[in-house]
């Protein structure tokens, strides 16, 4: 029976809602939309050969032959409730794992992983929310209908107050050529910047307010978010007076020779029940525990630059960079403390495949000191601790083509070439990882 559905929910009921939509599209394309139906299935598969090392932690990337596969299947239901309101109902189920359980790289390989508690595929409420907008000029423009955005008529300047369980990554960091593992990058350090250490939960949603001012050339966006109980954690913490997470944004969009580009600065700050690094060293010089030096007024803040230019019709590039203090753990994202990528991305229209993709990156990360200290001391966070550390910046190249098979079904391979896997240049050698990705989205 649990088998039928799976089965139901990742092929079945896709296949169904594309024919249906496509329908929908030749009776009348130009349909402003009351309720709005999509969905997306991704499924990732990554190979890593066997590599040297002289020792391997609890937390560590392990050194033998590794293949490993992801899958996630979502519903985006939406509706328009009164002018400038809407809501957006996503049921979401993911199972499988990343590489040695998403652990023992900073910038792990598959961003779909960080959603998945569980190898079974487990059914959940990704993302349940109410959005209002406020017009604040009477000129309007039509907004497209895509994944939790209904085809609608908005105005181009606006307030907007949207309220519920999130993806906070949803609303802030974005970037036109590097931010959706399912289509683009698949690197954690790639798709959003890797020292902001964004609130969610294990999976990737949390409870949030986000208040947006957005004009044509200028955006401010602010957020305020619960955070999980413990890090890492999937159960959220209710006690905002205690524990919570703001993210500010401001974002200037400009032309250079006609063609569009951005930037984007990015500040936060999360308080938590966390552990202190030095704390835990002077507790306990050798093996130290994060845990025993966790209480709540600690807290973690940060910055992000985030840049992106189109270069020609069919090619971008984009530039990141970003720094948090790392004095207290990781609590929500990936142990990074210091981070920047650079990338460009090249459509398929030169050869006649202006849908297929083609993407190259290149991400060096970094932890504090005070990090650094508790893993070469033997600690472990939730997602490194190779019970040792020589440290080196981890270094990560992806290259990856997508190629468009029908309208709705994407065909990806790519290739992540990965130095210092952890910081640790005892992990010998050059980490090669193979992945395979096919994405259906209607």
């Amino acid at each position: 029976m649990k088998s039928n559905f799976l089965l139901f929910f990742h092929i079945i009921l896709p296949c169904y809602l594309i024919n249906a939509q496509n329908t929908s599209q030749k009776a009348d394309s130009n349909n402003l939309e009351r309720f709005s139906v999509h969905a997306q299935t991704t499924i990732i598969n990554q190979f890593k050969p066997k590599f040297d090392a002289p020792y391997t932690g609890n937390k560590s990337l392990t050194t033998e032959e590794e293949n490993q596969t992801s899958i996630t299947s979502t519903l985006f239901l939406g509706a328009k409730l009164w002018k400038g309101a809407s809501i957006f109902l996503n049921p979401e189920i993911a199972g499988g794992s990343g590489l040695s359980s998403a652990q023992g790289i900073a910038a792990a390989t598959n961003g779909e992983t960080f959603r998945v508690g569980s190898t079974a595929p487990q059914i959940y409420l990704a993302r349940l929310f109410y959005r209002q907008i406020f017009a604040l000029s009477t000129e309007t423009t039509l907004q497209e209908g895509d994944f939790n955005q209904l085809k609608e008529t908005i105005p181009t300047k606006y307030l907007s107050f949207t309220i519920g369980k999130i993806g906070v990554a949803d609303y802030f960091d974005h970037n036109d050529y590097s931010h959706d593992p399912r289509r683009q990058f698949m690197s954690w350090a790639l798709m959003d910047n890797g020292a902001w250490d964004y609130p969610a939960n294990t999976r990737g949603y949390t409870p949030s307010i986000v208040l947006e001012y957005v004009t044509p050339k200028n955006e401010w966006r602010y957020g305020i978010s619960l955070v999980p109980l413990v890090a890492n954690g999937n159960k959220i913490n209710q006690d905002i007076s205690k524990a919570s997470s703001h993210s500010l944004e401001y974002v200037r969009r400009y032309k250079i020779r006609s063609k569009v580009g951005s930037v984007r600065f990015l500040g936060f700050i999360t308080s938590a029940n966390m552990g202190n690094y030095n704390q835990s060293i002077a507790l306990s010089p050798i093996n130290p525990t994060i845990e025993a030096t966790r209480q709540y007024g600690n807290i973690k803040y940060g910055f992000g630059i985030n840049a992106e230019q189109k270069i020609t019709n069919s090619t971008g590039i984009f530039f990141r960079a970003s720094w948090n203090d790392g004095n207290n753990e990781t609590w929500a994202f990936t142990e990074i403390d210091r981070s920047m990528s650079a990338g460009i991305s090249i459509s398929g229209q030169k050869w006649k495949r202006e849908n297929d993709n083609i993407g190259f990156a290149y991400v060096v990360s970094g932890i504090s000191k005070p990090h650094r200290d508790y893993l070469k001391a033997g600690g472990e966070g939730f997602m490194l601790g190779d019970g040792n550390l020589n440290y080196g910046l981890e270094h990560l190249t992806e290259f990856y083509y997508s190629a468009q098979v029908t309208n709705s079904v994407y065909l990806s391979g790519a290739y992540q070439m990965l130095v210092n896997p952890g910081y640790n240049k005892d992990r010998q050698g050059v980490v090669n990882v193979f992945s395979v990705r096919l994405h259906v989205r209607i």
